[in-house]
């Protein structure tokens, strides 16, 4: 199998810069801010035409510090990612020079020696000879220290020549990305997103903490169940326009907003203690727009007395009419509650998704769906609308050819998509509808008559005003 190769470092020196670089995306979030990432964020690369496995970390802290804090979580999430790594890229800051934090991290550390490489960063003009110099006295690393630049790329193709010499592995062969059924999982800040997915894969793979906005990036976790694979996407939390003000929440919702539109569903999770607010709807009309198949997990539920429940349920069925297409599941993330069956759903989804109708069905639900409500008179004209086929999957569309179909109001298309939605069986899945308008190909060609034409038109003239003359 391909080599794992694990970054870390304290916050703020180029962890996710390197990641990027080596894996040429733009998946890690950057920013020039400490203790921006915190999960573990796999990726791949390759080098010599060679594949590697990459981890970037959250920033190693005080390991001295025992207060309950989010940086402990983070630093044990780092330091998973080391005990599953081949080889440890241990990135240090060549500016801001050796710190009393990275002495004592050497002592942990030194337990991982015969895999750990120390990487003196952010050494753009500087002397290399005197950018290292201090960070000789740490001891540890299977080679010297090696000076980089995780920015400008400098020093990265012979730090991965030294990996590549350094590391054996049995089979060198080519690895592919994570494939699976991608489900998105959104929501608003300190709704359970994350400990759900925990519970789900049956580890601690994402970070969770009793705070609001743990989770800053979009963070993909593949597994396996019963010989299917999935892919869960952990999203940061959205909250309201008007209380977003960090530069790092903002590219966090640009992250959840892509995590939406490569999803193939999206389970939005609501708490069930604060019931459906007016975040929720927004996040439910953009799921909505994006015509990705849709599930409303009210997480929480299992602190609740049986009167609020009741309320719940009755205000859900009044606010989420606008996607009555979508499937709701009342689970506990903590304890597990209802996860089971969220995945009885997603399988059931899962076989919508892939429907194939011939244009025959479809035109014939279009027909009847026609007789039995006809499409409004437009100028005293009616709307033919004469054909449908099949469009595409994720999101599923349905094509339909008439005339004047620009014309076709609002309601009449919510109207046509809930009949085909009902008509196919489909389970938390929206039909979006494309209209196509039949143009007359002779519309714009003009008859140009022969001499022959021209001729017979004159004696027909001159016989109609002869013969009026007459009568």
């Amino acid at each position: 199998m391909a080599a794992t190769i694990a970054i870390i470092g304290r916050p703020n020196v180029g962890k996710s810069t390197l990641f990027n670089k080596l894996t040429q995306t733009r998946n890690a979030l950057v920013a020039n801010q400490p203790g921006v990432t915190r999960d573990r964020q796999y990726g791949i690369t390759e080098h010599r035409n060679r594949p590697f496995i990459l981890i970037d970390t959250g920033g190693l802290y005080d390991i001295h510090d025992t207060s309950l804090s989010i940086s402990q979580f983070v630093s044990e999430q780092a330091f998973i990612a080391v005990q599953e790594a081949d080889a440890v890229l241990w990135l240090v800051d060549g500016r801001a020079g050796l710190s009393s934090v990275e002495e004592e991290l050497a002592q942990e550390l030194r337990r991982y020696d015969n895999r750990l490489y120390l990487l003196v960063n952010k050494s753009e003009g500087l002397d290399e000879h005197l950018v290292c110099a201090e960070f000789h006295a740490l001891g540890i690393g299977v080679r010297q220290p090696h000076v980089i630049s995780a920015k400008r790329g400098t020093g990265i193709s012979s730090i991965m020549d030294v990996l590549s010499s350094d590391i054996s592995v049995e089979d060198n062969s080519n690895i592919e990305q994570p494939k699976g059924l991608k489900i998105s999982l959104i929501g608003r800040p300190n709704v359970g997103k994350s400990t759900l997915i925990n519970r789900i894969v049956g580890k601690k793979r994402v970070l969770t903490f009793g705070q609001p906005g743990t989770t800053r990036d979009s963070i993909a976790v593949p597994f396996r169940r019963r010989d299917k694979d999935y892919i869960l996407v952990d999203t940061a939390g959205v909250r309201r326009r008007s209380k977003v003000t960090n530069d790092i929440e903002k590219f966090s919702i640009v992250k959840t907003l892509e995590a939406i539109i490569t999803a193939q569903i999206i389970i939005l999770i609501i708490d069930a203690q604060e019931a459906v607010t007016d975040q929720d709807l927004s996040l439910l009309g953009l799921s909505a727009e994006s015509g990705k198949s849709l599930i409303v997990a009210v997480n929480k539920w299992d602190n609740l007395e049986q009167e609020q429940k009741v309320r719940i349920k009755n205000q859900i069925d009044r606010k989420l009419d606008f996607v009555s297409y979508a499937c709701v599941h009342y689970i506990s993330a903590l304890h597990g509650t209802g996860a089971d069956k969220l995945f009885t759903t997603i399988d059931k989804i899962d076989k919508t998704q892939s429907i194939e109708v011939k244009s025959s069905r479809t035109t014939e639900i279009l027909h009847a769906a026609i007789e039995a409500y006809q499409p409004p008179l437009v100028r005293g004209r009616r709307i033919k609308l004469r054909y449908a086929h099949l469009g595409g999957h994720n999101p599923l569309r349905i094509v339909i050819h008439g005339n004047q179909t620009d014309k076709v109001s609002p309601s009449y298309q919510r109207y046509l998509s809930n009949t085909f939605r009902k008509q196919l069986k489909l389970i938390g899945t929206p039909v979006l509808i494309d209209f196509k308008k039949s143009n007359n190909p002779f519309k714009d060609n003009k008859n140009v008559l022969t001499k022959h034409q021209q001729a017979k038109r004159k004696r027909l003239m001159k016989y109609v005003k002869k013969k009026g003359v007459r009568s």
